[in-house]
């Protein structure tokens, strides 16, 4: 029996595959194989991080086929961008943002089953979260104007939009006491530090 090319040939397979840029040992867990629900890291959303190229395959893949993509393009800040919504029915749960051909450079988790690697998630509140808001916090623009986005205490690659009732102006941040009872409404990952 010809065992001893294989043996030679095992060591030289198994560093290939541990370079793999994609590839996690962690996916071969008895626990994955009925599928992980994705947590939010100061590297990435899932397996989505900032080397996965803006492509179905890449962008589903890296969402463990979980939900259904649906892409566009769309303009932000006068640059234009590709996106893939990642829906669950007919509800957006991410939307992934990147350069056309590029990567991705953003992911917006709404949905509630998604929490970061610190615990928090959609609904956590403020008070559970921050002392105050001075420092970390900022009024939200966009898509979310109205509301407060903070930067994760554990990462600057992660931030979070608290949504709640106040009647000030859109443009400042409310009073610490204000914003206690406030609540994640979304979870947004950043290619780049915040």
């Amino acid at each position: 029996m010809n065992i001893r090319p294989l043996l030679l040939g095992l060591p030289l397979l198994l560093t290939g595959c541990s370079t793999m840029s994609n590839f996690s040992w962690s996916s071969l867990s008895p626990l994955n194989w009925f599928g992980s629900s994705l947590e939010v890291s100061a590297k990435g959303v899932g397996d989505l991080n900032a080397g996965t190229p803006m492509s179905e395959s890449a962008i589903n893949d890296g969402l463990n086929g979980d939900y259904r993509l649906r892409g566009g393009m769309a303009t932000s800040q006068g640059q234009i961008v590709s996106y893939y919504q990642a829906m669950d029915g007919n509800d957006v749960k991410l939307v992934i943002t990147g350069e056309p051909k590029g990567h991705v450079q953003r992911v917006d988790v709404m949905d509630s089953k998604v929490a970061t690697e610190w615990g928090s998630k959609l609904g956590t509140p403020f008070s559970d979260m921050y002392k105050k808001a001075f420092g970390a916090c900022k009024p939200a623009s966009g898509d979310d104007a109205g509301k407060v986005e903070c930067v994760a205490e554990q990462s600057k690659y992660v931030t979070y939009i608290f949504s709640g009732k106040w009647a000030g102006p859109q443009d400042i941040i409310p009073p610490d006491d204000t914003l206690k009872s406030w609540t994640v409404s979304k979870i947004i990952w950043h290619a780049k530090p915040q």
